[in-house]
């Protein structure tokens, strides 16, 4: 077995090595870099706004493309988090903590190479990770049937509504909102046409990019006109990149105790990185002693820093495996990649390793050559990353919107598409005034067509009886999870327990 990855892994090499692919590969990674550090934009819009690109290019060139700004990002947002202390994704909050103090001690040099190089430890551990044990997993997943489909594309909607809103409450709204997005167009049996109000444009559903452009990329570009002001920008002067032998001895132990907390949080389809890097955050501030515990919260200690961003990465990287080996999408960004790998016709899941073995593979290798790129790319860029800064609010967001309306229009040159994408930047918009999650909308419409088939598929196994879903253990075992994942929070809040 261990010699099939081998050999698996030699082939994606050679694959993701071909100068196209590296080009895309750097572009991906460099572009992934940016959208971290310019606050605002994270992963997700600048996936969503880069989609219809895949009408033009190569399958295997965009998924590493769209992998290079994934991971990219999450570099990028620890920058803007130390110099500016303002965190461009929810799993940057936890780096601005102590890295933002570290900057204004005149540290920012330390911090800044603290944390992309636990970023590249963090991230190159967890993709062995990836390339050992998704394979193993998506042999077992070969053998489950639709009750097991179903009832684990259940526990996806759950824990996604669940972990992604401020409440439960907010997160099912969306989920619900994204499933009767997704039950638009033609019945997958029947062949009849559902809620499309005589529109034909809406025979074939409401695609999946014009949702994931209209959410995150119009929703966050009408937000700010509309009700951010301007916003005063404190600099911070930046040292020397560089880490003295005190910072290592401090930051090796931290990013090996990160890497271990964020990396099986990456393999549960549980979405978010804001338990692992918090978590990290809270063993390293136990862990310190002495004049190194006083460091936290006062003048920055490089623990701080180093743990949370090597579990960020770990747990942004494992999070692939779900994505390939389920087709359940953790994240907002893994959700708008699993609508580019429909976009392909490429539906990821157990037979996508033996189906689309050669794009896999090269999606894998290519996380390797990404990591060694950021490397490359973060340590003497850091200065270039702080000029982008720069750009005016206004200007960086008629950009945004310029580029989504040409990509919407781009994809079918149709004036509906572009009625459809403001519409949903209007809902994004009201979404997001009432502290409503967008992920569960973009997760609920991808799966939620699949999920109803697997449904069908289920009950027709049954004859019509919901027993079939209590005659399977795997199927028992996940009902149980969904109720947990439901009922525990509030037990636990009952009894006083912060989460």
């Amino acid at each position: 077995m261990e010699m099939d990855v081998w050999n698996h892994l030699i082939n994606g090499f050679a694959t993701a090595g071909t100068p196209a692919n590296l080009m895309w590969a750097f572009v991906g990674c460099a572009l992934g870099t940016a959208t971290g550090v310019l606050p605002g934009i994270g992963p997700a819009t600048a996936v969503a706004m880069l989609l219809p690109i895949t009408a033009k290019v190569d399958a295997t060139a965009s998924m590493i493309f769209f992998a290079g700004i994934y991971y990219g990002a999450m570099y990028g947002g620890s920058t803007t988090s130390i110099l500016l202390n303002t965190p461009s994704n929810s799993s940057s909050m936890v780096t601005a903590m102590e890295g933002n103090k570290m900057a204004k001690s005149g540290r920012a040099g330390a911090a800044l190479a603290t944390s992309a190089i636990g970023s590249f430890i963090a991230g190159t551990f967890a993709t062995v990770v990836v390339t050992l044990f998704a394979p193993m997993l998506a042999r077992y997943a070969v053998q489950l049937g639709p009750p097991e489909y179903f009832m684990l594309m259940l526990l996806a909607f759950t824990t996604v509504s669940a972990v992604l809103g401020q409440s439960t409450l907010r997160g099912l709204v969306a989920l619900f909102i994204g499933l009767g997005i997704g039950l638009v167009g033609m019945d997958q049996i029947t062949g009849q046409a559902r809620y499309t109000g005589g529109v034909p444009e809406l025979l074939d559903g409401i695609n999946i990019v014009l949702v994931a452009v209209g959410l995150f990329a119009v929703a966050e570009a009408m937000h700010v006109v509309l009700f951010e002001g301007k916003q005063i920008r404190h600099e911070h002067k930046l040292t020397r990149v560089t880490m003295s032998r005190a910072d290592w001895r401090r930051s090796i132990p931290a990013w090996i105790r990160g890497t271990a907390i964020g990396a099986p949080f990456g393999c549960i389809p549980a979405g978010g990185t804001e338990i692992p890097t918090f978590l990290s955050y809270a063993v390293e501030k136990n862990l310190a002693k002495g004049s190194n515990r006083e460091e936290f919260g006062t003048v920055g200690a490089i623990e701080g820093v180093a743990g949370p961003e090597a579990a960020n990465n770990a747990t942004v990287t494992t999070a692939m495996i779900p994505l390939l080996t389920l087709g359940i999408p953790v994240s907002n960004t893994t959700a708008v990649m699993l609508g580019a790998f429909q976009n392909y016709g490429i539906q990821p899941g157990p037979q996508l390793f033996t189906n689309s073995a050669a794009l896999v593979w090269a999606l894998i290798a290519s996380l390797y050559i990404g990591n060694v790129m950021l490397l490359v790319l973060n340590l003497p860029l850091v200065g270039l990353w702080v000029k982008l800064l720069k750009i005016p609010r206004p200007r960086l967001y008629a950009g945004i919107l310029i580029f989504s309306t040409v990509g919407a229009y781009g994809m079918r040159q149709s004036m509906f598409d572009l009625f459809m994408l403001y519409g949903i930047g209007v809902l994004g918009l009201v979404m997001r005034r009432f502290n409503i999650p967008s992920a569960p909308v973009v997760v609920a419409m991808i799966l939620g067509p699949l999920a109803e088939a697997q449904l069908r598929n289920a009950m027709s196994i049954g004859e019509g009886s919901a027993m079939v879903f209590l005659q399977r253990p795997v199927s028992v075992i996940m009902i149980f999870v969904v109720i947990g994942v439901l009922v525990l929070p509030r037990i636990l809040k009952k009894r006083g327990v912060v989460l």
